[in-house]
């Protein structure tokens, strides 16, 4: 029996049924409760604009980052495209679904799904994995027995349970940030609503009409009907004609319609940081000058994509090698694409590189998209005439060694 029983599990406890009265039935129904009353979930926060954009931001730029397969060795690492895992990080997922568009997917998956992204691992013969297969949020569920980790995937009594290798799960450390950040985007749904119900049918008046005596009920009335035939609807912005002394005020916004505007940018501004993705990015231009926007730029690298970039090394080396493997091999995302510069800086970047036999021509024609030359893969100095011996720093010139003499 003690041999038998490593091959049963605990049955899961029964699930206890939720009221609609419990705070947990929101979970339920797809949102979470907020101080504005206003239900935040992954459809409603992409509904405002800034959450969407962050999102997209994130979510495509570790997509289209590629991501290789190194083998360490005496010389410190090379590619290793032999690998059958190579190609399923850096090539294709399934013969549908690129390596660039699941990792898209699933980053997306995690930043509006509190429990993450999921990718079923299908094994070949082998034992290999041959392809991932995205899974539904809403129908994984991350369990932990005595032992391990290990994943229920299904809907009702169909779940399936497979082991932690078996699944490719991304997850933001503290959860999803549109749960994090929750009251602040339903602050800004709440907001947007406020701002079109001001402008809903014209509703805020351009301007009033001032008359400089007292109108009879019946002269207001033609007044009024007048002037909304001639300046509503498809008529606005006719020719307005005043009669009896009558004058036109223009309405302007008042100070209470300034804040309104200024907290309405403040909520780009909170969302930017739930992301943690600079507000720049997020089109936010306040206090955005060219220098500052190339440091955010540097941020947005070190900051905003690594802690997602280290959860796809993680994942890939969980899923795709074995721990035997993992003392070889790792999986390394090449971020060069992020750090563009213009032409001149990068003219003067590899002019260095290559001074410093730091790269080859050839890798410098490859990073131009450019074709290979001949005797371009030798590491040399350009800058120093072959045959002339390069002098010691510290050599002296002949008539300085002539005076010491």
């Amino acid at each position: 029996m003690s041999i038998l029983s490593n091959f049963f599990r605990k049955a899961d406890p029964t699930p206890q049924p939720v009221v609609l009265t419990d705070p947990l039935a929101s979970w339920h129904f797809g949102g979470q409760p907020t101080y504005s009353n206003i239900s935040v979930n992954p459809k409603s926060a992409m509904q405002v604009p800034a959450v969407a954009l962050a999102v997209r931001l994130v979510s495509n730029a570790v997509g289209s980052l590629p991501a290789k397969l190194y083998v360490r060795n005496g010389k410190g690492k090379e590619a290793d495209p032999a690998h059958p895992a190579f190609t399923l990080a850096h090539d294709e997922a399934t013969p549908w679904t690129s390596a660039a568009q699941l990792r898209t997917q699933l980053t997306r998956d995690a930043l509006l799904h509190d429990n993450g992204g999921f990718a079923l691992a299908v094994r070949g013969g082998s034992g290999n994995v041959a392809e991932f297969h995205r899974l539904d949020p809403l129908t994984v569920e991350l369990k932990l027995d005595e032992t391990e980790p290990y994943y229920l995937v299904g809907k009702g009594q169909n779940r399936k349970r497979h082991a932690f290798w078996d699944i490719l799960h991304i997850r933001h450390d503290d959860g999803a940030p549109i749960n994090q950040a929750r009251n602040a985007i339903a602050l800004a749904i709440d907001m947007e609503r406020k701002a079109a119900a001001i402008f809903k049918n014209t509703s805020r008046p351009s301007g009033i009409l001032k008359h400089p005596g007292k109108l009879l009920d019946e002269a207001a009335t033609r007044l009024k009907a007048s002037w909304q035939a001639s300046q509503s609807g498809d008529a606005s912005g006719g020719t307005a004609l005043l009669e009896d002394g009558m004058e036109f005020q223009p309405l302007t916004f008042s100070s209470v319609d300034s804040e309104f505007l200024a907290q309405r940018r403040n909520q780009v501004e909170e969302i930017a940081r739930a992301f943690n993705v600079p507000p720049t990015m997020l089109y936010d231009l306040t206090r955005g000058t060219w220098s500052n926007t190339a440091q955010m730029d540097q941020h947005f690298l070190n900051y905003s994509l690594k802690p997602w970039l280290d959860q796809w090394r993680w994942a890939y080396a969980r899923v795709l090698l074995t721990p035997e493997e993992r003392r070889e091999r790792f999986f390394e995302f090449i971020t060069a694409d992020l750090m563009s510069v213009n032409p001149t800086e990068r003219t003067d970047i590899y002019g260095k590189m290559v001074s410093m036999r730091a790269m080859t021509p050839n890798e410098v024609r490859a990073g131009l998209n450019m074709p290979a030359l001949p005797g371009g893969d030798e590491l040399s100095n350009p800058h120093i005439t072959p045959g002339t011996p390069t002098p010691a720093a510290n050599d002296n010139p002949p008539d300085i060694e002539k005076d010491a003499a």
